[in-house]
């Protein structure tokens, strides 16, 4: 059962900010899935907000009075184990976002755009493992990855699908599983990000999750935290000198989100369904967004 974990990971990665794609969070956790397993994963999510922090004050509606923003997300997520302790990941999502009052982005001048964004690619390796003669067990790895725009869509502005920018992700991931099968996690990590167009910040990660799993149900709480080196805050004359809207992903972004996943296979161990819900607790320069998501998880051996 430990494998199949990682499938109900699929709709929190996603839940992104709506007018920034900086996707710090890599999506892998500290199950390790068996040598030549293929887990391929469609998901769908929905986020809305229509409260934003400027700068750290939170502020009703979104930058440039856009009001209620909402954002629909089909997603494809494949994973391939190449060893026991090596496997690779791939993620691609499709976007739509809009401004629920109709208000028009006013870089774009469009209250709706859609399209695909960046193709994520990860690889994952466990280091070290000890089991312990209670049953309990301990593992720690390490991941790294790279995503970049695939899709043609403009980088600057509110309703940006992203911020066609160039991101290398590394982080450390140590786990702890009981004899009762509780487990906790924690991921450490940064985020590099280039572009041609944007100066954008790098960025700290932070993740710990607590979670148990049996042979009938998985289910995980998890705490995510970005913490950016640099960047203008939203509102300020220097963020309005330097090109307001048009500048959005030269913001420092800042966010705490709460998540909870939950996965069920449901015909033999082969295929399976998630759930999941995420919520902003604080942020800077980021929406008060919360959101659902729900997935089909198909695993070959």
């Amino acid at each position: 059962m430990l494998h199949k974990s990682k499938r109900s990971l699929i709709g929190i990665m996603l839940l992104m900010c709506p007018f920034l794609s900086a996707l710090a969070q890599i999506p892998v956790n500290g199950f390790y899935p068996e040598k030549h397993s293929l887990t391929i994963a469609p998901s769908y999510s929905f986020k809305s907000s229509d409260q934003f922090y400027r700068g750290s004050t939170l502020s009703e509606g979104n930058p440039a009075g856009l009001g209620e923003i909402s954002s629909s997300i089909i997603s494809f997520y494949g994973q391939y184990a190449i060893l026991d302790w090596l496997s690779t990941t791939v993620t691609l999502p499709f976007i739509s976002i809009e401004s629920e009052d109709g208000a028009l982005d006013p870089v774009q001048n469009v209250a709706q755009v859609e399209g695909v964004q960046d193709l994520g690619l990860f690889v994952k390796a466990r280091v070290l493992e000890k089991n312990f003669d209670n049953s309990s067990k301990i593992t720690l790895g390490g991941a790294s990855g790279v995503t970049f725009p695939v899709g043609d869509y403009e980088g600057a502005g509110v309703l940006s699908l992203g911020n066609q920018a160039t991101t290398v992700n590394g982080s450390a991931i140590f786990q702890y599983t009981t004899p009762f099968k509780i487990f906790s996690e924690i991921q450490l990590g940064y985020s590099l990000r280039n572009s041609s167009d944007f100066d954008i910040p790098n960025a700290m990660m932070y993740a710990a999750k607590l979670g148990y799993h049996n042979n009938l149900f998985y289910v995980h709480t998890k705490l995510e935290i970005q913490d950016s080196m640099s960047g203008f805050d939203i509102g300020t004359p220097e963020f309005g000198a330097a090109g307001g809207p048009a500048i959005l992903p030269e913001t420092e972004v800042d966010y705490t989100n709460l998540s909870f996943d939950f996965y069920v296979p449901v015909y033999k161990n082969t295929i399976g369904v998630s759930a999941g819900y995420a919520a902003t607790l604080t942020g800077r320069n980021y929406n008060k967004e919360s959101g659902v998501s729900f997935g089909l998880v198909y695993n070959a051996r």
